[in-house]
């Protein structure tokens, strides 16, 4: 960001230290301006993200170093106010969808490289594509960690969250069978997306067999942790057809992938999603928006772990 305009400011999310959600504050900071190769965009959009709540509390400090005052945020969606010089992909007044690597997007304004934007289609909302990014590019990634081919079975855990009802939706078009353990709020979601649900909980490796009615199956994605890459492994599943995106721990036990959006972070994943959405061959649902200043509201709503799609901010 250079050459901030004087007098204008913006509102943005920050937090000092890490914390709980009680951390986060709104932050007044002077209005950037883009600099060569990049492209201010007023933000309509801004989805919020797991991973973002355990880098604010600290969790993911090796993998992720924090300087404080902090930002967070990488998905977003807005207009083009401004371009850099040299910029030749977009133009000002364009509809866009981008991603930061700054942590900085949960905010009414951000500046972004131009190879981080891409065209927004027309009929894709902009709290579709204000959340798309993270939760998008992870399931695309982790779809294909697990290299699913037509007839196919495999179960995916958290198939109903923001990452899940992508990562159901792309293995289904791959022809493959899925079953998605999921709560049973979520099950006719599912079913009518292809998938057959399972209920988690107690009971649930009994009821995961049931559905699979003695088929092995051939991969397993994991979205959720807590045990199912153990449950995975017990399966008969082989390491390299395993996926997930949050049991670390466990995927370096037992040599599974861990394939995510660092993975498929690319804007032509992005603009291949958003087509998906405009085609009608992908449905992006969106749980709630909240706004900006109700970040630690959305973000309490976020960490229950248990809506349907994405949570948005809208500045």
């Amino acid at each position: 960001m250079k050459n901030a305009e004087e007098n204008e400011l913006y509102s943005a999310v920050r937090y000092d230290n890490f914390g709980g959600r009680e951390v986060l504050y709104i932050a007044q900071l002077p209005k950037p301006a883009p600099g060569p190769g990049e492209v201010l965009i007023k933000v309509k959009a801004a989805g919020i993200n797991p991973g973002e709540a355990s880098i604010r509390q600290g969790y993911l400090e090796k993998m992720f170093p924090s300087t404080f005052p902090s930002g967070q945020g990488s998905d977003v969606a807005g207009v083009v106010e401004a371009v850099g010089e040299g910029v030749t992909m977009v133009e000002t007044g364009r509809d866009v969808i981008g991603y930061s690597n700054n942590r900085n997007a949960h905010a009414a304004y951000v500046v972004l490289p131009e190879e981080q934007v891409v065209l927004k289609p027309d009929n894709v909302s902009f709290e579709q594509a204000g959340g798309l990014f993270v939760a998008g590019t992870t399931a695309y990634a982790a779809v294909n960690a697990v290299r699913l081919t037509t007839g196919d079975v495999v179960v995916i855990s958290g198939a109903a969250g923001g990452v899940g009802s992508v990562a159901v939706q792309l293995a289904h078009n791959q022809g493959a069978k899925v079953i998605g353990i999921a709560g049973e709020a979520n099950h006719d979601w599912l079913k009518t997306h292809g998938a057959v649900p399972v209920t988690h909980g107690d009971g649930m490796e009994q009821r995961l067999q049931e559905a699979l009615g003695g088929e092995k199956p051939d991969a397993f994605i994991d979205l959720f942790g807590k045990g199912y890459v153990d449950l995975a492994i017990k399966l008969g599943i082989p390491a390299d057809r395993i996926n997930t995106v949050i049991d670390f721990g466990a995927a370096g036990k037992h040599g599974v992938k861990t394939e995510g959006s660092h993975n498929a972070a690319h804007p032509w994943v992005l603009s291949e999603l958003a087509d998906m959405i405009h085609n009608g061959a992908l449905e992006f649902p969106v749980a709630k928006t909240y706004p900006l200043t109700e970040v630690q509201q959305a973000f309490e709503d976020l960490e229950q772990r248990h809506t349907h799609g994405k949570i948005v901010l809208i500045p």
